[in-house]
């Protein structure tokens, strides 16, 4: 059993409309292939709802219509369904929006959708500011895990310009500075039943473990911290192994621990191959018991995906 809890997929009207990788279209390819390597389930949903990561004049991806993404999550909903097993849904939401966080708790009744997919930032702002309030209570209130995905247009996407340099840059910094912001503003201290997930090993999070804690101690009255250290926090926290770097997974390791750590692809529409994000897996030397975890069993028990669900995806 190997679940994959990072992967994309668009539906056909959005290819149409917008310049994006057609492979986010090809549902039944992506199946197949992870398949055929032992990928039973992945959980699937796209972080910009009806909109695009490819920037297109004019389409501001935080000003859909509530028919468009009502569209869009009726369109996942019907694709999992169609895949018996195989796929689970993210319900996509604006975490400013308090529409989108009304809607969406909807939508998570649906059993088709497990999860929340969310931008590390939004329009420039992180989670950390009171207007999210809402979204973290409804979150923690259903026990959805959310993943905080970098947005089509990072926080600094502006300063590098480069397409290339956004896209594996800018955006894993998005997800470190949009984490650092979470947890140094207090809302897992305040929503501590929040199931959190940073993709891409949680960026640069596991390097800065210490220099979090200066942070905390920086900003707190007197250099007092009266809860627990973020240091402490991060262990709360789930990351993906969606990452070509060895060390940087092996850092993520080390500081989240594999209780925490969630096989991820990136796939659809990251072109690493799927074998190769296997062997990052496999080159940690973990335990045969850490490695069924990180594979599967993390994942099953954070999405509450049932033996009989995984059993019809094998």
């Amino acid at each position: 059993m190997t679940i994959d809890v990072h992967g994309h997929v668009t539906p056909p009207e959005l290819l149409k409309k917008f310049p994006m990788p057609p492979v986010l279209g090809d549902v039944d390819g992506m199946v197949a292939r992870k398949a055929a390597l032992g990928i039973t389930t992945t959980v699937v949903g796209s972080p910009v709802g009806y909109g695009t990561m490819l920037p297109v004049p004019g389409i501001d991806n935080y000003a859909q219509a509530p028919d468009d993404l009502a569209r869009f999550h009726e369109w996942v909903g019907e694709t999992v369904r169609a895949k018996a097993g195989a796929l689970t849904g993210y319900v996509y939401a604006n975490p400013f929006s308090a529409d989108d966080v009304t809607r969406a708790a909807e939508w998570l009744r649906e059993k088709e959708f497990t999860g929340l997919i969310v931008n590390s930032s939004v329009r420039g702002e992180f989670l950390d500011d009171a207007r999210t309030d809402d979204f973290f209570a409804m979150a923690e209130e259903t026990g959805a895990p959310v993943l905080l995905h970098p947005p089509a247009v990072p926080v600094a996407a502006d300063a590098m310009k480069a397409v290339g340099a956004i896209e594996h840059v800018v955006r894993p910094c998005d997800i470190t500075m949009g984490v650092a912001a979470i947890l140094l503003g207090g809302r897992l201290e305040r929503f501590p039943g929040l199931k959190l997930v940073a993709p891409n090993a949680g960026g640069a999070l596991a390097l800065l473990r210490e220099k979090l804690d200066m942070a905390q101690r920086r900003d707190s009255p007197g250099g007092t911290v009266d809860g627990p250290p973020i240091s402490t926090q991060l262990r709360q926290i789930y990351v993906d192994t969606a990452t070509p770097s060895l060390p940087a997974l092996r850092a993520a390791l080390e500081v989240f621990g594999p209780d925490r750590l969630l096989f991820g692809t990136d796939s659809p529409p990251l072109a690493t191959p799927l074998d190769a994000a296997l062997a990052m897996v496999d080159a940690l030397g973990l335990s045969e018991v850490d490695r069924a975890k990180v594979l599967g069993g993390n994942a099953a028990a954070l999405f509450g995906l049932s033996s009989d669900e995984l059993r019809r995806a094998s």
